[in-house]
């Protein structure tokens, strides 16, 4: 089979977090249609910085290459890509469509942006997992470290991560990624985090190539003991398989490159 076919899915990719992952981007294209600009992002500058939900690729394109794929090992299907996973206006629809194929489980990367939006909510209530991102504890520190949209506001990012643990149904997961710039505020995150009761803590730092360099493990380990008490994972405690994905220069276009 033609790796050209494969436009809008990715991967497999060795996750630290999912296993063997097959990536899938609702977003497809030159930009990176995001709310956040986050200063340790892998993927360059965000344009367009977003709030509007939008079609970017029809269900039927994504469903065309999953019926094409080769009898492959895959852990989860994942919507992730080159954005914010829930910027896709069919991202309920594509879920849906997908349970109809497979049976891997699904799941969403997200930073939680829209969550005050009870669609969205119960659009991301059809995945398996969801992991919610959480770098700051205040609206000061979300500026700096994810350069949100102008209308973002952190109290409402809280808001909407408090009412979907309400009422989701599936694995919870907030994914934090610790950079020099919010690595002293890891108490506070940890505080939050108890306060939302999330099935997983993931604490990452960047090990991909990034324009911010990544914590020392030591400073990861410290920072994991501000979230004793938790079920906690670290980007350096996880065992990385060997994956060979459909497409090694369009899974690095999403995930940029390993250090």
């Amino acid at each position: 089979m033609a790796v050209k076919k494969f436009k809008y899915i990715y991967g497999p990719v060795p996750s630290w977090r999912l296993g063997e992952s097959l990536g899938i981007d609702l977003l497809s294209g030159k930009n990176k249609p995001c709310s956040f600009d986050c200063i340790y992002c892998q993927l360059g500058k965000t344009y367009p910085r977003t709030l509007k939900r939008k079609l970017y690729v029809p269900t039927e394109k994504i469903i065309e290459e999953i019926k094409a794929l080769p009898d492959i090992h895959i852990d989860y299907i994942t919507f992730s890509g080159r954005g914010e996973a829930t910027l896709a206006s069919n991202l309920g629809e594509a879920i849906k469509a997908l349970r109809r194929l497979r049976r891997e489980p699904i799941a969403v990367l997200t930073n939680a942006c829209l969550l005050n939006d009870k669609k969205v909510r119960e659009e991301l209530a059809l995945a398996d997992l969801v992991a919610l991102k959480l770098d700051a504890p205040s609206q000061g520190l979300l500026n700096s470290i994810n350069q949100p949209a102008r209308r973002v506001k952190f109290a409402a990012i809280l808001e909407g991560i408090k009412e979907f643990r309400k009422e989701y149904r599936g694995k919870l997961a907030l994914q934090i990624m610790f950079v020099r710039g919010n690595a002293s505020f890891a108490e506070d995150i940890a505080k939050l985090a108890r306060d939302i009761r999330p099935d997983e803590v993931q604490i990452n730092t960047p090990r991909r190539r990034s324009p911010v360099k990544p914590l020392s493990r030591s400073a990861i380990l410290k920072i994991k003991k501000a979230f004793s008490g938790m079920n906690v994972i670290s980007v350096y405690d996880a065992k990385h398989k060997k994956t060979r994905p459909l497409s090694a220069k369009d899974t690095r276009r999403r995930r940029g490159k390993t250090l």
